[in-house]
């Protein structure tokens, strides 16, 4: 069901850009193509260019690497399941 919905989406959209498409003529099709082509080319190399450039720069603030410490686990001193304490005596104490 949700195949066939996203199916008939796809569809209306590909028919509306036909239709803007069919009305333009083949050179300004071109001019439009390589324009969008310059656009986000240009925007793709800046965004490349300034996170490299701004990578490991966070106002000034350097990353500061801590000591891992160790966990503060509460010990309890009960019974349970793999650490059995279970002290028989089988010979009378008098």
């Amino acid at each position: 069901m949700a195949k066939k919905f996203f199916k008939n989406i796809g569809e209306h959209i590909e028919d509306f850009l036909r239709g803007i498409c069919g009305r333009i003529t083949p050179d300004k099709r071109v001019i439009v193509i390589l324009s969008m082509l310059v656009v986000f080319g240009g925007l793709s190399i800046y965004m490349t260019v300034s996170s490299i450039y701004y990578f490991g720069k966070d106002k000034g603030e350097r990353m500061q690497i801590e000591q891992i410490e160790t966990l503060k686990l509460q010990l309890e001193q009960q019974r349970d399941s793999i650490n059995q304490q279970n002290l028989y005596e089988y010979e009378p104490t008098e």
